[in-house]
């Protein structure tokens, strides 16, 4: 399974996980918004910013262009994923995150972090496949 329309054309905005990580976005900014105040320069200003460079780097990776500098710009947003993932469990911890709903943020997180960690494999097996001369030189 792939988790890219037209994949050779360039467009990160076809791209599904790009799609679910901008869905991904839109559903932490709802739930930082519900932040105690004291904590929107904090840890709700830090979550959001995290959140924002997942679909940024799948963006920015994807219009470099060639495989590998796509594959480490993935590699980037996947420990964007880690980090935000972080940064979520602390708020549950707290007492005010415990009256908010995480779920949505949840699902779309890991199906986010799913389809990064596959895509990175995918182009990992196609630029091994190709001889070293083919590959881009870092």
């Amino acid at each position: 399974m792939t988790f890219m329309n037209d994949f050779d054309k360039g467009s990160y905005k076809n791209l599904i996980v790009w799609q679910k990580a901008m869905d991904l976005v839109d559903a932490v900014f709802d739930i930082t918004e519900q932040y105690p105040k004291e904590h929107r320069y904090g840890i709700a200003a830090h979550t959001e910013k995290t959140t924002v460079s997942i679909p940024s780097n799948i963006a920015e990776g994807r219009r470099r262009g060639g495989d590998a500098e796509f594959r480490r710009f993935l590699s980037i947003a996947y420990g964007s994923g880690a980090e935000l993932e972080t940064q979520i469990e602390i708020a549950k911890r707290r007492l005010w995150g415990k009256n908010l709903d995480f779920t949505k943020i949840d699902k779309l997180l890991d199906e986010v972090m799913r389809m990064l960690n596959t895509l990175i494999s995918q182009i990992s097996k196609r630029t091994t496949a190709l001889p070293a001369t083919a590959l881009p030189a870092n």
